[in-house]
């Protein structure tokens, strides 16, 4: 039976989708069915960073409708057999698809998979509720900024509240360099605010921007560059193994920049 985990972040634009991609895809190359779904309807961007895009015939709607059988609608990955992924439904449909649609969509492949991957839209409007409610866990994405961790915090509280108690933390984007110039919030810094468990610390590159243009997810590069390795490594840890953090030059520099979040965070607030 899959573990359904949700992927999402609060702020738009931190990298969860270029997450999405890449932590499925490493969870393939190491061996496990994965299934990945966007559920960012009206703005799919996950077939994209795939490379998917055009050959998206059917949707999970069509599924529903009856239009066309399961096994037409999930897109095979061609460089990675233990990959797939299903699209919800069309870049044009701009009705909203239901947590109760989603659930059994989710139902008719979890035996199928390890792993359901659900990229989650941006925010915390409907198309968020809608992908939390069909998951049993979730990775909340951010990057080492106040905007981000402000919200994803937020984020963590909402999901607490609708009964999802695992949830893990990537920390995307770093810049050591600025870590250690007191310029940016430093690791210790962002999981001491949000209080939940460190799966991953991503460092920033233009490596990421270039294969996402690309279709190609970062880790399937011949020559392991840094996020490859980080991508990888934080695959490994959700599925259990017993490996440490990336070792982004010991990132453990106290950082003013905490205070100032300070004010914004406020885990009393009822959700």
């Amino acid at each position: 039976m899959a573990r359904v985990i949700v992927i999402t972040s609060g702020k738009g634009g931190v990298g969860k989708t270029t997450t999405t991609s890449n932590i499925g895809m490493s969870l393939a190359r190491l061996g496990h069915a994965t299934l990945l779904i966007d559920a960012d309807v009206g703005l799919r961007n996950l077939d994209l960073l795939l490379g998917l895009e055009n050959r998206i015939i059917y949707t999970g709607l069509d599924v529903l409708n009856e239009t066309c059988r399961l096994e037409q609608a999930i897109i095979q990955d061609k460089r990675q057999a233990k990959l797939a992924f299903f699209p919800l439904s069309s870049n044009r449909v701009e009705i909203p698809v239901t947590s109760e649609q989603i659930k059994e969509l989710i139902g008719l492949v979890k035996k199928e998979y390890e792993y359901i991957l659900i990229d989650s839209p941006a925010g915390i409007d409907n198309g968020f509720q809608t992908a939390i409610e069909c998951a049993d866990e979730a990775i909340v994405v951010v990057t080492p900024e106040v905007p981000s961790i402000r919200d994803a915090d937020r984020v963590i509280g909402i999901l607490m509240s609708k009964g999802i108690e695992k949830i893990n933390l990537i920390i995307n984007r770093i810049r050591p360099n600025m870590v250690k110039t007191d310029d940016m919030m430093s690791i210790e810094d962002v999981t001491n605010i949000l209080g939940i468990t460190l799966v991953g610390v991503i460092p920033d590159s233009e490596k990421i921007i270039i294969a996402s243009n690309r279709g190609e997810p970062i880790v399937l590069e011949d020559k392991k560059c840094l996020p490859g390795i980080a991508f990888d490594s934080t695959a490994r840890r959700l599925h259990g193994e017993d490996i440490n953090l990336l070792d982004l030059n010991s990132l453990t520099v106290k950082n003013p920049v905490r205070r100032i979040i300070g004010k914004f965070i406020n885990r009393s607030n009822s959700y």
